[in-house]
């Protein structure tokens, strides 16, 4: 079992290391300028996700399908991940993070693209659709689609699950001396009710509590802004300059502090967002959208609303109450920064954060089980789903009262492992992307209905 747990550790340090990074950051890079700066049309896309496409096909709204992407992504990635992140690269990871999240809309954008244009109506006419379905339907590489799909499943059961439920009895307890038995067993049962009534139930839910969970944090973040007020522009000066430092770290440029800080904020702000991972398209094909670029502006302003606002605005908390408060950071661990800075907030801090928390891991387990569910189905069939929800729910629960080991490091290997055939795909087919784009976009026919879709 070590020599397990150590190759495994390996292999998703290796994953998540340069390869990753370069070939993550790397799709950014290219999508952005292929695409004309696709970034410049996010006040467009915001209005658009508030808009209802009359008539259009789908199983949800624009919206909601919008919300179970942020659902998904939002979470424990926007606190505990920023916290590591300014604890191993300094205050500049915070910008290097932002950063990923603005480069990383262009291939937001770009894989939910081809879920839409690729998807398919399902014989009891639902929609299905996703890197599986787009990489044997673009690709015609069956092997591949079959390979994301497995590594997809393998997650939802590790990041989409045990971990958020994990995460949740933790924070409970901590703050409210909740046994992790009682509190497992109530998020089992609210998970349960919620995804037994499939997407829809899924996404109305989440289109209620994004929005509240997002703005709950949010304020609470102001409330540190306010305390810290003296501190944001010298805090805004020192993420900057720590971005761009060439000072030495660990002997030459090659250890400087810019490329520690690089390092851990796009690792962390590509953790963050998912942009590239092949999980946000998939609840994207279930919107009720006229063309497949419409969807794709809309799902681009997930990553605006995760990684450029909410990740910022946590940074920006942390390294401002670092400036104010540095003893409180003094021998503090990695994951803890967050919670020192909500921690000024006299009574209120720490549960604030708590309910934020589980809030957060509760919408992750939604947006991950219907993930999970549309490639069950791609791999085994309808029938298969009730199948898998009920080992969801096992699994689940197991996660809120056991000690996890192995299984976060199994899940991080897991999400890593789903973005190069989905990366695979969006490159081999950034021609289909730009040629639609040209069409709806560029060429002013955002309100022109796409051919319709195909039923298997």
């Amino acid at each position: 079992m070590q020599w397990f747990t150590q190759g495994v550790t390996w292999l998703r340090d290796f994953i998540w290391g340069v390869p990753m990074i370069v070939l993550l950051f790397g799709t950014h890079l290219f999508l952005t300028f292929r695409l004309r700066f696709i970034q410049r049309h996010t006040v467009k896309a915001i209005k658009l996700s508030t808009t209802v496409d009359e008539g259009s096909h789908g199983d949800i709204s624009q919206f909601g399908a919008l919300a179970t992407a942020l659902a998904a992504t939002i979470g424990t990635g926007n606190i505990i991940g920023v916290s590591t992140a300014v604890a191993l690269g300094g205050p500049g990871a915070v910008f290097w993070c932002w950063m990923t999240g603005v480069f990383g809309i262009s291939t937001k954008y770009a894989e939910s693209l081809l879920a839409v244009k690729y998807r398919v109506r399902l014989k009891d006419g639902s929609m299905a659709g996703g890197p599986m379905y787009t990489i044997e339907r673009g690709l015609g590489m069956k092997w591949l689609a079959v390979l994301f799909a497995v590594f997809a499943v393998l997650a939802t059961f590790g990041a989409g699950c045990t971990v958020q439920s994990h995460a949740i009895t933790g924070v409970l307890e901590n703050a409210f001396s909740i046994s992790p038995v009682i509190s497992g067993l109530f998020v089992t049962a609210l998970v349960a009710v919620v995804i037994l009534g499939g997407v829809q139930s899924i996404s109305r839910v989440c289109e209620k509590l994004v929005p509240f969970m997002a703005l709950f944090y949010v304020l609470g973040c102001a409330a540190i802004f306010f305390l810290n007020r003296a501190y944001l522009l010298p805090a805004l000066g020192t993420i900057v300059s720590s971005a761009f430092s060439l000072k030495a770290v660990g002997g030459g440029f090659l250890g400087s502090a810019m490329m520690v800080a690089c390092k851990y904020g796009v690792a962390r702000g590509l953790f963050s967002n998912e942009s590239g991972l092949g999980t946000a398209p998939i609840a994207a094909a279930s919107a009720q959208t006229k063309n497949p670029v419409r969807q794709a502006l809309v799902s681009m302003t997930g990553t605006f609303w995760d990684t450029v606002i909410v990740c910022a605005i946590t940074g920006l908390a942390i390294v401002s109450t670092m400036l104010r408060l540095p003893e409180q950071y003094a021998g503090a661990a990695d994951d803890a920064l967050t919670q020192i800075a909500f921690a000024q907030l006299p009574y209120v801090g720490s549960y604030i954060l708590a309910i934020a928390l589980s809030i957060f891991a509760f919408t992750t387990i939604l947006g991950w089980s219907y993930y999970g569910e549309r490639c069950v189905s791609y791999l085994f069939g309808g029938k298969s789903i009730i199948v898998y929800r009920v080992i969801f729910l096992v699994v689940l629960y197991y996660g809120a009262i056991a000690d996890l080991g192995i299984i976060w490091t199994f899940s991080d290997l897991m999400n890593g492992l789903m973005a190069f055939p989905n990366l695979i795909s969006i490159l081999l087919l950034s021609g289909v992307i730009v040629k639609e784009t040209r069409h709806y976009l560029w060429e002013d026919r955002l309100d022109e209905a796409a051919p319709p879709v195909d039923s298997l």
